[in-house]
């Protein structure tokens, strides 16, 4: 058996929308009041002087204790019997200091080429990123010659840096953005950033987020790939994208 030292009991919470919808069992509490001692059924049982059979039954919420059983269970542990009915907190979560930069270049940029859009994926070099940096050169001029809106995981901001875009999505009518405008948008919306009317081309600067624990730039290269076919070239590029605009540039 294992020291004697007071058990660590949950401390009351306060409520929330999901904890008052999920109210905890007498089961739930004690699983959970083992678990984060550490204790397998069989020390419990030993500590608490309560069979494993009766403890594993009241975890599985097919059996209750009788007064006198919590008043045993609580002196054997050391806790208030209050403490067994109280909802648990979650340990707060620590985060880790990664110290993690990267300087973000054109010439260490990953460039994919396709007939839409040139893109500049910039800090490559930092893997499952949770933002992804790309800086878009987009030559399509019609959301005819685009093709399929295109949806992914998560959300992304863009920011027009050269020519004027228009921005077609899913649930709102087109818009179309400045020098110096920009838009936020939910990315599992359906979507596309055409060149408006009196550009060649324009070139925008993304950032696209995604909370899901995945390598959101190969899912979003691969995506790329699936809709629009094989890059054209996929290369480190010396070279910055260069862009003639041809509509009226303002400063929002």
């Amino acid at each position: 058996m294992k020291n004697d030292k007071p058990a660590s009991a949950a401390q009351p919470a306060a409520k929330s929308p999901t904890r008052s919808a999920e109210k905890p069992t007498l089961g739930r509490v004690l699983r959970s009041l083992r678990t984060r001692n550490d204790w397998t059924l069989k020390e419990m049982s030993e500590r608490t002087g309560i069979p494993l059979s009766t403890l594993a039954k009241v975890e599985h919420d097919r059996l209750t204790l009788s007064y006198d059983k919590l008043l045993q269970l609580s002196e054997r542990l050391k806790i208030r019997m209050s403490d067994l009915f109280a909802e648990p907190t979650e340990a707060p979560q620590q985060t880790a200091i990664t110290a993690r930069r990267s300087i973000g270049s054109i010439d260490r940029a990953v460039r994919v080429n396709t007939r839409n859009y040139d893109y500049y994926y910039l800090c490559a070099e930092l893997r499952r990123k949770r933002m992804i940096p790309i800086l878009t050169r987009i030559r399509a001029k019609s959301v005819e010659e685009f093709g399929e809106l295109v949806h992914h995981s998560g959300e992304e901001y863009i920011f027009v840096l050269e020519g004027r875009v228009e921005i077609h999505t899913e649930f709102y009518d087109p818009i179309v953005l400045d020098v110096g405008e920009s838009i936020y948008i939910d990315s599992n919306m359906g979507h596309a950033y055409v060149a408006a009317e009196g550009c060649d081309e324009a070139t925008v600067l993304g950032i696209c987020s995604s909370a899901e624990e995945e390598d959101l730039m190969e899912s979003l290269m691969e995506m790329q790939h699936a809709k629009l076919g094989p890059p054209t070239d996929v290369a480190r590029t010396p070279q910055p994208p260069k862009t003639k605009a041809r509509g009226k540039k303002s400063i929002a």
